[in-house]
C-alpha cells in the first residue's frame, strides 16, 4: 500500500485574543495520499481554512500561538521547521488556491511579473527561461494567447482568467500537493465547471493529492474522493464520498443535506438547521453540536465525545454518541435513519 503523501495528526491552533485563548483547529487528523482528493465541508467559521492555513505555516504569531499535533511530508514534521525550511517547501511541494484570485495577484504587478517571480524562487531560472516558463504555465491550465496575457494586468482579466493564473502560478513548480480554498466560490456556473474540470484532468495527469475547501456539496460530489465534515474546529464525521451522501451518521451532516434543494422533492421547503453556529468565545460542553441537535441526550453535553466507527467500515468515523451501542442511543438511532429518509 502506497503511503500518504501528507499525514495529519492532532492538529491544534489556538488564537490568543487579549487574555483569552480560542482553539480555532482543535485535533483534526487525516491523511492525504496521491491522486485523490479529500474535501473539507462545513459551515462558514467552522475552521477550515485555518486548517489549511495551519498546514502552511501561514498564520501570524501572534495572535495565533505554536500549532501542536503533527504535519508529516517526506518523514519531517512541518510543524518543527524553521521558516527558511518552511519556504522551501511552500508553493513548490504544497501550493495552495486561494479563494479570491483578485486579492491574491497583485494589481500593480503584470501576470508576467508575478509568474515570473515564482520561476526564479522556486526554479532558479531568470530571464527568457523564467518567462517561457511562465508561458508554458498559462498554455498548461487552457489560457489562449498566453504569451499576451503575461503583459495584462490582473484588473484586464475576467474571474475565470484569474483562477487559472492562481492555478498556473500554484502548480508551476510541479507540487505533490495542491490545497484550494473555495476555488470556484466567486464565479458563475460554466466557468466553475471549467475550472472544476482542469483540476481533474491535472490531477489525472500529474498524481496531485488535492485538498479541497468548499461549503459547496455539489463540488464535493464531483471532485472528492474522501469527505471530512467540521463544526466548530473539529472534525465531526469522515468516510468516503459514497458513505457520506448515502449513509450520513452525524446530525449535523444530516442536517447540512436537508437544508439543500433535493431533487426528489423541488417544490418542498428547505430544512434549515435550528439555531446559530456558536463563537469561539461560548463553544458549549460535551458534543459542540448539542444545542443545535434534535437527537440531543444527557450524555451528549458534557465531557468528551468519542470518535466512533461506523457499521466496521474504518473508513467511516463519526463523533456521535448515538454510535456507542448503548440502549439509549439504539432507541434514538431509528429516529436518525427516519429522518435520513424522509
Amino acid at each position: 500500500m502506497i503511503p500518504p503523501l501528507l499525514e495529519v495528526r492532532d492538529l491544534t491552533t489556538r488564537f490568543k485574543i487579549g487574555d483569552e485563548i480560542w482553539t480555532i483547529v482543535d485535533r483534526i487528523g487525516f491523511d492525504l495520499c496521491q491522486g485523490k482528493t479529500l474535501a473539507l465541508v462545513g459551515e462558514s467559521g467552522c475552521g477550515k481554512s485555518m486548517t489549511a492555513l495551519t498546514l502552511m505555516r501561514m498564520l501570524p504569531q501572534p495572535p495565533a500561538l505554536v500549532p501542536t499535533g503533527s504535519v508529516l511530508y517526506n518523514n519531517q514534521n512541518l510543524l518543527d521547521l524553521s521558516e527558511k525550511e518552511m519556504r522551501k517547501i511552500r508553493g513548490s511541494k504544497i501550493a495552495m488556491i486561494f479563494q479570491d484570485p483578485m486579492s491574491s495577484l497583485n494589481p500593480v504587478y503584470t501576470i508576467g511579473n508575478q509568474l515570473m517571480e515564482v520561476a526564479e524562487l522556486h526554479l532558479n531560472l531568470t530571464g527568457d527561461e523564467a518567462f517561457q516558463s511562465a508561458e508554458e504555465a498559462l498554455k498548461a491550465v487552457g489560457i489562449s494567447n498566453a504569451s499576451e496575457r503575461l503583459f495584462a494586468y490582473p484588473h484586464q482579466l475576467s474571474g475565470g482568467l484569474k483562477q487559472r493564473v492562481m492555478i498556473a502560478m500554484a502548480l508551476m513548480c510541479n507540487p505533490d500537493i495542491l490545497i484550494a480554498d473555495e476555488p470556484t466560490t466567486a464565479l458563475d456556473v460554466t466557468i466553475q465547471a471549467q475550472v472544476l474540470q482542469l483540476f481533474k484532468d491535472i490531477q489525472e495527469k500529474k498524481g496531485l493529492a488535492i485538498l479541497l475547501i468548499t461549503h459547496d456539496m455539489g463540488v464535493v460530489s464531483e471532485m472528492a474522493d474522501e469527505v471530512m465534515v467540521m463544526y466548530t474546529a473539529q472534525a465531526i464525521e469522515k468516510g468516503n464520498v459514497q458513505e457520506i451522501f448515502n449513509y450520513p451518521v452525524h446530525p449535523y451532516t444530516l442536517g447540512l443535506f436537508q437544508s439543500l434543494p433535493s431533487l426528489h422533492n423541488r417544490k418542498g421547503p428547505l430544512r434549515p438547521i435550528k439555531g446559530q453556529v456558536p463563537s469561539f468565545q461560548h463553544i458549549p460542553g460535551g458534543c459542540r453540536f448539542h444545542p443545535r441537535c434534535p437527537f440531543s441526550m444527557e450524555k451528549c453535553q458534557t465531557g468528551l465525545v468519542k470518535d466512533f466507527i461506523i457499521h466496521d467500515r474504518s473508513s467511516h468515523i463519526a463523533k456521535c454518541w448515538l454510535h456507542d451501542g448503548s440502549e439509549e442511543s439504539i432507541r434514538k438511532l431509528p429516529l436518525l435513519k427516519l429522518e435520513e429518509s424522509s
